[in-house]
């Protein structure tokens, strides 16, 4: 694949960006040397060699559920900053 001025434009025009002369040049050196670097991945031999669709081999590992006990409301409200008795006072954060 060539990378050419005119697709760093079409780039910078997705992005929504602007690139002076020298900027472009170095973008373009910085994309040719990463689609050469997958082109060169595409000449290994990957035959026999089976997709990865994890990092893991394991599969769905996760903990029990286990019944645990949990803070009172009592316990909780004691270490808050303000409170009215029932529920946690916290400033207000939406203006209208």
């Amino acid at each position: 694949m060539e990378v050419n001025d005119a697709l760093i434009d079409n780039l910078a025009n997705l992005a929504r960006l602007e690139f002076n002369a020298a900027e472009k040049e170095e973008i373009k050196q910085d994309l040719q040397r990463m689609i050469h670097f997958v082109e060169k991945l595409a000449e290994l031999d990957t035959t026999g060699v089976e997709p990865l669709l994890h990092m893991s081999p394991e599969i769905n590992v996760l903990r029990e559920d286990e019944l645990q006990g949990s803070v009172s409301r009592e316990e909780a409200l004691k270490t808050a900053p303000a409170t009215d008795g029932i529920y946690f006072q916290v400033p207000k954060v939406i203006r209208k």
